[in-house]
C-alpha cells in the first residue's frame, strides 16, 4: 500500500491537536515584528501576535518558509513515506508554492506533488483535511491531487470583510486609489480571492450589510438540504463569529460548521477585526 504524507504550510491554521490526530505535517511561514522573526504557530501564537503588534505598533512583515526547511522535511519523510502532497496558500500572495516546487525538484527519494490552493486560511484547510482523510484510507498522491482539483472546480469559496484597508495597502495587496475611496467613504469592502490574488468584490457601507451580502452568496450556492462545510474565520472577533455561526446553523441544519482564526501571517495583511466566511459543498 502506498503511504502518502500530507504537508501544509502554517497559513491553513489547522489546530495542532487536529494535525497530530490526522498526521498532517506543517511547514511554518515567518513573521517579522520590528527586529524579531518568529515561525508562526510554532514560536508565535495568534494571541501573542495581536499583543505584540498592539504594543509595538509596527507593521509586521511575513515571508515564506526557506527551501532548506522543505528539503529537510522531505528527506525526513522519505524514510516512512513513498510520496507526499503539499497544499500551499495561494501562489498569488506568497512564494511558498514556488519554493515547494523547487524543493520537490531537489529531493529524489520521495515524490512531492504540490497543490496551489489559490486561497488561504480555512479554505486552504478544507483541502488539507480532505487530503489527510484520503491519505489515511490509503489513497495515492495522484488520487488525492485529482480529488483536490475536483473540489476546486466544484467551488471552494472565501469572502471576507476587513475593518481597515491600511494593512492590505501597506502589504501591497490593494492599490492607493482603492484605499483612498474605501477610507473616504467609510466603506467596508467585501474581498475575495480571484485569480490567486485578494481583490475587492464589492464596496458596502457597513460591516453588518457586508456580512449579510456574503450570507446571500452562501444562499446562492447551497440550499438548507445540502451538506456542506462552512467556516467563520475571525481576527480577534470571536463573539461576532459565534453570532454569525448561530444564524447559519439555524438556517442550514446540515452544515458542518467551525469557527477558525486568521493567524499572524494572514492577519498581517488583513488586520484585526476581519471576518471571513468560507465554504464548500460536499458533492
Amino acid at each position: 500500500m502506498t503511504k502518502t504524507a500530507i504537508i501544509t504550510d502554517s497559513t491553513s491554521y489547522i489546530p495542532e491537536s487536529i494535525r497530530k490526530q490526522l498526521n498532517i505535517f506543517m511547514v511554518p511561514l515567518t513573521v517579522t515584528i520590528g527586529e524579531e522573526t518568529y515561525k508562526e504557530e510554532v514560536e508565535l501564537t495568534k494571541d501573542e501576535f495581536y499583543k505584540k503588534i498592539g504594543k509595538e505598533g509596527a507593521l509586521p512583515k511575513s515571508s515564506q518558509p526557506p527551501i532548506g526547511e522543505l528539503v529537510q522535511l522531505l528527506e525526513e519523510l522519505a524514510k516512512d513515506y513513498d510520496e507526499a502532497v503539499m497544499i500551499t496558500l495561494s501562489s498569488g500572495i506568497s512564494g511558498t508554492y514556488q519554493s515547494a516546487v523547487s524543493a520537490a525538484n531537489m529531493v529524489d527519494t520521495i515524490k512531492l506533488h504540490v497543490f496551489d490552493s489559490e486561497i488561504s486560511c480555512a479554505p486552504q484547510g478544507f483541502y488539507v483535511l480532505k487530503a489527510a482523510e484520503m491519505a489515511k484510507n490509503g489513497a495515492t498522491a495522484e488520487a488525492i491531487m485529482d480529488e483536490l482539483q475536483a473540489m476546486k472546480e466544484r467551488g471552494v469559496y472565501g469572502y471576507f470583510v476587513v475593518e481597515d484597508l491600511n494593512h492590505l495597502h501597506r502589504g501591497g495587496r490593494l492599490n492607493a486609489a482603492q484605499l483612498l475611496v474605501g477610507n473616504l467613504l467609510q466603506i467596508k469592502p467585501v474581498l475575495v480571492f480571484k485569480d490567486k490574488k485578494i481583490v475587492p468584490f464589492e464596496k458596502i457601507r457597513t460591516k453588518k450589510k457586508a456580512i449579510k451580502r456574503i450570507l446571500d452568496i452562501v444562499g446562492s450556492t447551497v440550499t438548507p438540504e445540502d451538506e456542506f462545510t462552512i467556516s467563520i474565520v475571525q481576527a480577534e472577533r470571536e463573539n461576532e463569529a459565534r453570532e454569525i455561526a448561530e444564524g447559519i446553523q439555524e438556517k442550514y441544519p446540515k452544515a458542518q460548521l467551525s469557527i477558525d482564526y486568521f493567524g499572524p501571517v494572514i492577519a498581517t495583511h488583513v488586520g484585526e477585526g476581519t471576518i471571513g466566511i468560507c465554504w464548500y459543498k460536499h458533492h
